[in-house]
């Protein structure tokens, strides 16, 4: 161990010991930004920058339970991802199957998968819907794993899914269009029956959402980290969770 271990662990001690848990967030959801350009710094393809990505996500979830979050969501693949050039695409779904499937073995946490599975490879969305049955009833953390994930598609699927419930009920368009309300909407999203994310935290120094749950982050508040994912450390978390306890919470107002 070097002296910067030495001193980086003493810091984080200092700031863990200093958060006070009555103001911590009990669900925090990652953008897990910058593993390409993390790969490009080094010289080094792009799979090993989505594979160094991977690797970090059990420190980040050993680290939220040591802080109490009860709810992590990781951004691991978008909608817009799903475009790119298949000789990247394909070593990266595999990437993303090891990685859920590795958090689903350890039986720690309770897994699910939050996106439109449906444009999935169908190895690929059958791989991840096994995982995910393999923590059905594990109490721990829970972690939705967004792949294939889109704001303005999951509500847009939110909305279709309540029309179709809504009309096998038999009820009239006109009746359904009167009495819909946020609630019946939020009912019908990924990560229904769980609190909205009280901290969203992106990686690699962007400054912007990139459609990552755009309804659920209405009154989340935000941290932008300088780091690329694969270099982010407990230090950069705790800090997160720091600016996080210092902040007055509005909700909106």
């Amino acid at each position: 161990m070097g002296w910067r271990d030495v001193v980086y662990g003493a810091y984080e001690r200092r700031v863990l010991k200093g958060l006070p848990q009555e103001a911590l967030p009990r669900h925090v959801a990652v953008m897990l930004d910058g593993n390409r350009r993390w790969a490009r710094a080094r010289g080094a393809g792009t799979a090993s920058g989505h594979q160094a990505g991977a690797d970090k996500i059990v420190s980040l979830l050993e680290w939220c339970e040591e802080a109490g979050v009860e709810y992590v969501t990781l951004w691991l693949l978008s909608t817009d991802n799903l475009g790119r050039a298949s000789a990247e695409l394909t070593p990266l779904l595999g990437i993303i199957e090891n990685a859920v499937a590795d958090l689903a073995r350890t039986g720690r946490w309770h897994v699910r998968i939050a996106g439109a599975t449906a444009l999935l490879p169908p190895e690929t969305a059958a791989s991840l819907k096994e995982s995910a049955e393999l923590t059905a009833d594990v109490t721990g953390m829970v972690v939705n794993c967004a792949v294939a994930y889109g704001g303005r598609r999951e509500i847009a699927d939110a909305v279709r899914d309540l029309l179709l419930a809504r009309g096998a009920a038999g009820l009239p368009l006109e009746q359904i269009a009167a009495e819909l309300t946020v609630e019946d909407i939020a009912e019908h999203l990924y990560t229904k029956g769980q609190p909205d994310p009280d901290l969203v935290i992106r990686t690699s120094g962007e400054q912007r959402l990139g459609g990552f749950l755009l309804w659920q982050s209405a009154t989340s508040e935000f941290y932008f980290c300088e780091a690329y994912w694969p270099d982010f450390r407990h230090v950069d978390f705790l800090r997160a969770l720091r600016a996080y306890a210092g902040r007055h919470r509005r909700h909106g107002a």
